[in-house]
C-alpha cells in the first residue's frame, strides 16, 4: 500500500559560494536542515563557472551526503531555491543547487546509455526497455539529461517514445564554457563526458509536464500541401481541401502585411514555424504546435526550408517569438494546468525547470522572471534545474528536443 501524499517530500537548496567545497558544505546543511525522512533521489546542478572542477563535485558530495540515487549535469546557469526564498535562476556566476525527495512507494531506478548502447530504430520496444531496465507495465516517467555532443538524443527520443508511450519524459541537454566541450554528466559516483543519464520514476510518484515554448500565432494556420524533407513547397488553406495552393513565402507575405508595425518588426529576426502535432483536433491553441526555427527562404520558389521535417498534410502557422510573447505564453500554459488538476487533492511536492539559455534575464531583462511567475501560480514549491543547450519535453503526447524553451516537470504523488 503505497503512503499517503503527506510523506513524500522534495527539498531544494542553492549555494552561490565561489569556492566549490563550501558550496557543497553549504548545500549539504541547507538539505539536512529540511529534509525529514530517508532520501530516495538526488538532482545537482553545477555551472559553468566551476568547468574546471567538475571532477571534485561527486567525491565532496557523495562523502558530505550519500545518497542512493544520484543525476546531475553542469548548465549555464543554475535554479535551485534558498532558504526562506523564492526559487532564484542563476546566471552568469558559480551557482551549485541540489534537489533530494524521499519518495515512499515509488520506485527509482536510475540508467546510463552511450551512443554504442542506443539500440537500432527498428528494433521493437522490448530492446529499449532492456536497455533502460524498467517494464513499459510499471508506468514510468523520465527525467534525462544528455551530453549535446553524443547523445544521439533524437533517436534516444523517438526510441524510448516507442517502448514507452503516454510517459512523461523531460530534462535538457548539458551545457558548459563558451563554444568549449567542457560540459559533464553525473551518476552517483561516476563523471561522464558522452551520451546520456537519466532515471525513470513508477510507483507512487509522477511527473507532468509543462512546455513553453514562448511564442503566439499569427495569421492563420494552412495545410501543407507540397513538401520535401524539411522543405515546405506548397500551401493550401485548411478549411479548402484540394483547392487552390500558394507559395509559402506568398502566404507569408499576405500576413506580414496584415500585421502592425511592430510586428513586422519583430518577424525579421524572431519568425518561426509551429508544426501542429495532432492531425484532428479541430481548433488549435498553445501547446498544440511544436516550433521549429524557419531557417532560410528560397524567393525564386517561394519555398522555406524549416528546421524540422515536415509531411504533405500536416498543418503550419507562423509564430512570433519576444519577451512579452514567452511570458504570455507561460501564464497561459500555468493558468490551463492550475484549472485541469486538482492540486490541493493530490499536491505537487517539487519541480524541476528546463531553460534555454536564450530565456532567462537576456530575455526578459529582469531577473528569476521564469520562475517566479511558475510559483505564482502553483505556489511556492522547492524547484531545481539549469540553463540548458536544448530543452526535453512533451508536445501532445511526443516528445521533442526544443530550444528557446523552458521545460517543467511537476512531481506528485501517483494519480490513483
Amino acid at each position: 500500500m503505497p503512503e499517503t501524499s503527506q510523506s513524500m517530500q522534495w527539498v531544494s537548496a542553492l549555494s552561490t559560494q565561489v569556492s566549490l567545497e563550501a558550496a557543497v558544505q553549504d548545500l549539504v546543511a541547507q538539505v539536512q536542515e529540511q529534509l525529514q525522512s530517508q532520501p530516495d533521489l538526488g538532482l545537482v546542478f553545477i555551472s559553468a563557472a566551476y568547468a574546471s572542477e567538475f571532477s571534485r563535485l561527486l567525491p565532496l558530495l557523495n562523502e558530505a551526503l550519500p545518497l542512493p540515487c544520484l543525476i546531475g549535469c553542469s548548465g549555464g546557469g543554475v535554479v535551485g531555491t534558498p532558504p526562506a526564498s523564492p526559487a532564484k535562476e542563476i546566471e552568469q556566476s558559480p551557482g551549485l543547487s541540489l534537489c533530494v525527495a524521499s519518495l515512499p512507494g515509488a520506485h527509482v531506478h536510475p540508467f546510463s546509455l552511450t551512443e554504442a548502447d542506443l539500440p537500432d530504430l527498428d528494433s521493437p520496444p522490448d530492446a529499449w526497455a532492456e536497455k533502460i531496465g524498467v517494464s513499459p507495465a510499471d508506468h514510468p516517467s523520465f527525467i534525462l539529461l544528455a551530453d549535446p555532443f553524443t547523445a544521439k538524443i533524437t533517436e534516444l527520443l523517438q526510441g524510448l517514445d516507442f517502448a514507452y508511450p503516454g510517459a512523461v519524459k523531460v530534462g535538457g541537454l548539458a551545457s558548459g564554457s563558451g563554444f568549449q566541450r567542457q560540459s559533464g554528466l553525473f551518476l552517483d559516483d561516476t563523471l561522464q563526458t558522452e551520451g546520456v543519464v537519466g532515471v525513470a520514476l513508477s510507483g507512487n510518484v509522477t511527473l507532468e509536464a509543462i512546455v513553453a515554448q514562448g511564442c503566439r500565432p499569427i495569421g492563420r494556420p494552412f495545410r501543407i500541401a507540397a513538401g520535401d524533407r524539411n522543405i515546405v513547397l506548397e500551401l493550401e488553406e485548411c478549411d479548402d481541401f484540394g483547392g487552390e495552393t500558394q507559395t509559402p513565402l506568398a502566404a507569408l507575405q499576405g500576413i506580414l502585411q496584415d500585421l502592425s508595425e511592430a510586428d513586422r518588426e519583430l518577424a525579421q529576426d524572431s519568425l518561426h514555424v509551429g508544426i501542429a502535432q495532432d492531425g484532428f483536433k479541430e481548433h488549435l491553441q498553445p501547446g498544440d504546435f511544436l516550433i521549429r526555427n524557419l531557417l532560410g527562404v528560397d524567393p525564386r520558389i517561394g519555398a522555406l526550408a524549416v528546421g524540422d521535417r515536415v509531411r504533405v498534410g500536416q498543418r503550419i502557422q507562423f509564430h512570433l517569438r519576444d519577451a512579452r510573447t514567452s511570458a504570455d505564453d507561460l501564464e497561459t500554459l500555468l493558468t490551463r494546468y492550475r484549472s485541469e488538476h486538482k492540486l490541493a487533492e493530490m499536491a505537487p511536492i517539487g519541480a524541476l525547470m528546463f531553460a534555454c539559455m536564450g530565456r532567462g534575464e537576456g530575455l526578459y531583462q529582469k531577473p528569476n522572471f521564469d520562475t517566479q511567475l511558475f510559483q505564482e501560480f502553483l505556489g511556492d514549491l522547492p524547484m531545481g534545474g539549469f540553463f540548458c543547450n536544448g530543452e526535453i519535453g512533451p508536445v501532445a503526447g511526443t516528445t521533442f528536443l526544443h530550444g528557446y524553451t523552458s521545460v517543467f516537470g511537476i512531481c506528485r504523488p501517483a494519480l490513483n
